[in-house]
């Protein structure tokens, strides 16, 4: 397989959709995204997996990072791309081959760009963080992740979303004892237990904070119940879980912490977090990039791999063309004139 990266962004992003990559079966587009940019003979090319790094070593006084994942989620009869009107449909469209076609297509026909480059592309981002390729090549090459911006090219309508909410889960745990439903004073219903653990949420007052300019709104909400043994029995267990978005004030400890205390004398088992990120906008390089494209930022909502990036303290923003309330729909698309919009608001920044 060849990909013109100096096509236009449009097509790319309709080669890069009809070839296949849900995740774990990245390979072939992986193979031909490496090809592509060695190609180019102005890049330094890593390999790892089905993740490439690909550097420029220009010398010049800031570096930014541009990164996509491959991957998509599983494919539901909307592949290969179709084209209706202003409208790009089909599997990863959104959710973000446009976004990564862009990334790749200024790589192709920015030549002399006014910052050094380096072009990410990792798979496995739609499943488990454990396989996520950016982490992996965290782990395994951090060096070359250096920059002084990471601008991670998830759906955000052409619009810059800076940093992202913590997510935390937990399992909010009541327990009672069993009985026959015909002699319920003979037990205790850790159900009816659990009536506690609800009116705690329903009576909770999330925070807004304000970071960079940006409004960050918090929720603690009950996303699943499980409780009951059969229907002549009073149940002795229940389990609430619970989903905890905070804003990038909070590390995971103190988000830990806040939801114990909501649900102080409870057992409270925190099943999985991951930190949020800052919004990164006070960077010099944020700053020249905000100017360049415009628009006022505002709050990622959801977590992102912008976090990821935090971690390393690696000032990061998200932007992208597609649109996220589309994102894993069978009707998935991406408005067309947002691809060639993203590819010159970064052509703007980047260029000379």
């Amino acid at each position: 397989m060849h990909l013109d990266l100096t096509a236009d962004p449009i097509d790319l992003t309709a080669t890069l959709v009809d070839t296949e990559s849900v995740s774990g079966d990245e390979r072939r587009l992986a193979d031909a995204v490496e090809s592509a940019l060695r190609g180019l003979g102005r890049f330094e090319v890593v390999r790892d997996g089905d993740s490439i790094i690909a550097r420029t070593e220009l010398g010049r006084s800031r570096r930014v990072l541009l990164a996509g994942h491959l991957d998509t989620v599983p494919i539901a009869d909307n592949v290969p791309s179709r084209v209706d009107g202003d409208r790009m449909y089909g599997c990863g469209t959104s959710d973000m081959k446009s976004g990564v076609a862009v990334l790749l297509h200024l790589a192709a026909t920015i030549p002399d760009p006014a910052y050094d480059l380096t072009i990410v592309c990792y798979d496995n981002e739609e499943v488990e963080a454990t396989r996520n390729g950016l982490g992996r090549l965290a782990r395994e090459h951090r060096p070359l992740l250096d920059a002084d911006l990471a601008i991670l090219m998830e759906p955000t309508n052409g619009l810059v979303e800076a940093g992202c909410q913590g997510t935390l889960r937990a399992v909010v745990r009541t327990t009672g004892q069993r009985a026959h439903s015909a002699r319920s004073w003979l037990g205790e219903n850790a159900v009816h237990a659990a009536g506690e653990v609800l009116t705690r949420l329903g009576a909770y007052e999330p925070r807004s904070v304000e970071i960079d300019g940006c409004t960050y709104r918090e929720g603690l909400n009950a996303v699943r119940i499980e409780g009951g043994v059969a229907g002549n029995v009073i149940p002795d267990e229940c389990a609430v879980t619970v989903n905890f978005r905070f804003a990038p004030d909070r590390d995971e400890a103190d988000a830990e912490r806040h939801v114990r205390d909501v649900f102080a004398g409870f057992t409270v088992e925190v099943t999985d977090s991951a930190p949020g990120a800052l919004p990164g906008l006070a960077a010099p390089a944020a700053g020249d990039f905000l100017a360049a494209v415009g628009g006022a930022p505002s709050a990622k909502y959801g977590w992102t791999d912008v976090a990821r990036f935090a971690a390393l303290g690696i000032p990061a923003v998200n932007f992208g063309p597609g649109d996220p309330n589309l994102a894993h729909k069978r009707e998935e698309y991406v408005e067309i004139p947002k691809i060639t919009a993203a590819a010159e608001a970064l052509r703007a920044y980047l260029g000379r």
